[in-house]
């Protein structure tokens, strides 16, 4: 086994463990920073609108601007919280991992606001944090019977499950984690450079938020016509 898998499979315990706050509450609390706004953050929906405003009512185009400037905002959110290399990685994994968690979030909530499915349903919040871990890891979901269905199946369901949200909640928290303590580490400790950690920390955020993007785009289908 190489020096990089061994220190990186050394460190993924330790990960979790200076994130204790990474629970199903964390991740509700993420959504709803990412949809009300935080700090200089417009709140998803206004975001949207203004996207659409911009595109002069193409929501096409909108969500392809939407998912443009959530990219550029993870990529500079990874490579700031990466920069330390494996010294700082206690403070800066949990705040990637913080910081992730609600532009991914506020990405997804803009674009169902796009296809016009309500962001105070609690269905619909459901849906958003579903379509967080991905494709793969939803369709396993539903084969082993965890997950009733899609993300649009969720946010058109006849009644809301709590426990369903609950249940998400701590499956994107996992997601998370898995995506920066695992191969965020192992990018870092086999270059051991902080300039290069920051890099493939960009590299890696703005890829996967990419793919939030584009699944989300692709899986909630229109509910009004603008």
């Amino acid at each position: 086994m190489s020096f990089s898998k061994r220190v990186a499979q050394g460190l993924a315990p330790r990960v979790t463990q200076v994130a204790p706050t990474l629970t199903a509450g964390f991740v509700h609390q993420a959504l709803e920073r990412a949809i009300r706004g935080a700090g200089p953050l417009d709140g998803a929906a206004l975001a949207a609108e203004k996207q659409l405003d911009e595109q002069k009512g193409d929501v096409k185009k909108a969500i392809h601007e939407l998912v443009e400037n959530h990219v550029a905002l993870a990529a500079a959110e990874g490579f700031v919280t990466n920069l330390g290399g494996l010294v700082t990685m206690t403070v800066t994994v949990p705040a990637n991992i913080t910081g992730l968690a609600l532009i991914q979030c506020r990405l997804v909530a803009g674009i169902v606001h796009l296809r016009g499915y309500d962001l105070e349903d609690k269905r619909t919040r459901t849906a958003i944090l579903a379509s967080l871990i991905g494709e793969d890891r939803m369709l396993a979901l539903i084969k082993k019977k965890k997950l009733p269905g899609t993300p649009m199946a969720l946010a058109t369901a006849p009644v809301y499950d709590p426990q369903l949200s609950t249940v998400m909640a701590n499956e994107v928290a996992s997601e998370l984690i898995s995506r920066v303590a695992g191969k965020k580490v192992a990018s870092t400790v086999a270059r051991r450079i902080p300039l290069v950690g920051g890099l493939v920390g960009a590299g890696a955020d703005g890829f996967a938020t990419w793919q939030v993007g584009r699944y989300a785009g692709r899986e909630f289908l229109p509910r009004n016509l603008r």
